[in-house]
């Protein structure tokens, strides 16, 4: 599930943030990597623009928002075999190398490889949750961890903050994970714009406005029939995104859509019921692909924000090396704030 872009004015929000805030990590490193200039470097002239761009993003999100837990979704997997096996044009176009007996190599640019390794070394020597599953993506890994904390609230009996603080808040530029909004739960997405001091807050009304759908689940149903060519989904050729709403709106869900079909309900037009009946063995597989994961096999998480860095010595290491004091600095005073 790829990112994408959004040039409509955000929805900004006052509300206070969310207790537990998910980062959609590769999303972010890969806007910090084209988003701040490659001139930005260690010591040795290494780039690390993308290292100091999401730890720069980290604070802005920790000082703004306030969660008091927060973990950052890892893609063990950027391209699961499930989905491949189902569609297999799924970002087919993005690999860079076909490697037996896996999905293959992602493309991605040179001097961002190296630099990841440092991202994942400096979130460990601070003590942020880095969580990721074998065979899933960062999204599937962010759905389990919704669906968990959901699920956690509702057997406690937690009613909703009345000053708008949601449960969770998923930070993300791939709008595929709009899926998870839902206000009766607490979810919203935060879709950076303009960096992550410009945050479009997607909830139910913004989905509204925006796409025309009323929930989450409604928005995977569009992304279903309408499909997504920067993931390689080719949707119901010749249903776009009105006609899947408005579909979506007559039948209710995909279901409705499918069993309307199955009837040739009046509602279809010839030319809707011949399209969906041609499309049928996409569509009885797209939702697997679409549909984030919420149960992939994800540990136990120790997501509570580190008010001090787990490694102080390991922390003081890799800033010198890699030149990363002011970025790191202002990441810790946000977590001590």
């Amino acid at each position: 599930m790829s990112p994408s872009t959004d040039d409509d004015a955000p929805s900004t929000s006052t509300a206070p943030g969310g207790e537990l805030l998910l980062l959609d990590t590769a999303s972010l490193y890969f806007r910090a990597f084209f988003g701040v200039p490659d001139s930005v470097k260690a010591p040795d002239g290494t780039p690390v623009n993308a290292v100091r761009g999401l730890l720069d993003m980290i604070a802005t999100l920790v000082t703004d928002r306030r969660p008091t837990r927060l973990v950052a979704c890892w893609d063990e997997d950027w391209r699961p075999a499930f989905r491949v096996e189902a569609i297999p044009s799924y970002k087919a176009h993005r690999v860079a190398e076909l490697v037996p007996g896996t999905t293959g190599v992602e493309e991605v640019p040179e001097k961002l490889v190296a630099q990841v390794p440092v991202i994942v070394d400096v979130l460990a020597a601070l003590g942020i949750a880095r969580v990721g599953a074998a065979g899933y993506e960062a999204d599937d890994v962010i759905g389990t961890l919704t669906a968990r904390e959901v699920a956690r609230r509702a057997a406690a009996g937690a009613a909703p903050d009345p000053s708008g603080r949601a449960a969770v808040e998923v930070v993300t530029g791939d709008r595929d994970l709009f899926q998870l909004v839902d206000d009766a739960a607490g979810v919203r997405v935060l879709y950076p714009t303009k960096g992550v001091k410009n945050l479009d807050v997607v909830d139910q009304a913004r989905l509204r406005e925006r796409y025309g759908v009323a929930t989450g689940a409604a928005y995977a149903d569009m992304a279903v029939l309408r499909g997504d060519p920067s993931d390689g989904l080719p949707g119901v050729p010749g249903i776009g995104e009105k006609t899947a709403v408005a579909l979506l709106e007559k039948y209710g869900d995909l279901a409705g859509v499918l069993a309307a079909r199955e009837a040739g309900d009046p509602g279809l037009t010839a030319t809707q019921r011949r399209r969906l009946e041609e499309a049928a063995s996409y569509l009885r597989v797209a939702p697997l692909v679409v549909r984030v994961a919420p149960d992939a096999p994800v540990g136990e998480v120790s997501d509570a924000l580190p008010r001090t860095p787990a490694d102080p010595d390991a922390l003081a290491e890799l800033t010198e090396r890699w030149g990363l004091g002011t970025s790191v600095r202002r990441l810790v005073d946000a977590l001590g704030g």
